[in-house]
């Protein structure tokens, strides 16, 4: 592995961490955020394993597994959409509200859970 992966895999699983935290602290929707950055920088890793360059800079989770050639069964397509878009609505005063109301510790509890199921099937994949 080189440095520059090591890196992202480290800052995947630092965001995991925070996820953790985050969720540990009732901050719900942080939890999601998390989630989403750290399955967006193990994807990461795995395009520099892959490409031996710098990722693209997109925040889409399908996108980047494409790039990375990474084949997702259908679960793991839909969970890879829904963090995306709570990406996205985490950027956005209008809909941090709106989504701030709707997340339960079990509903993020579960995206966290989903989380670490899918870098932990991530890193364990071959390169």
């Amino acid at each position: 592995m080189t440095v520059t992966e090591q890196k992202w895999v480290d800052q995947a699983y630092y965001d995991l961490d925070t996820a953790r935290a985050m969720l540990d602290s009732s901050r719900y929707m942080y939890v999601l955020f998390c989630c989403q950055q750290a399955v967006e920088k193990a994807l990461k890793a795995k395009i520099v394993n892959l490409t031996g360059g710098s990722p693209p800079r997109i925040h889409n989770l399908a996108k980047l597994a494409e790039k990375a050639g990474i084949a997702l069964n259908t679960e793991r397509i839909l969970l890879c959409r829904e963090l995306s878009a709570y990406y996205v609505k985490t950027r956005y005063p209008e809909e941090i509200q709106a989504m701030s109301s709707s997340l339960t510790r079990e509903v993020a509890s579960d995206y966290f859970k989903k989380t670490e199921g899918i870098l932990q099937w991530l890193f364990s994949t071959p390169k």
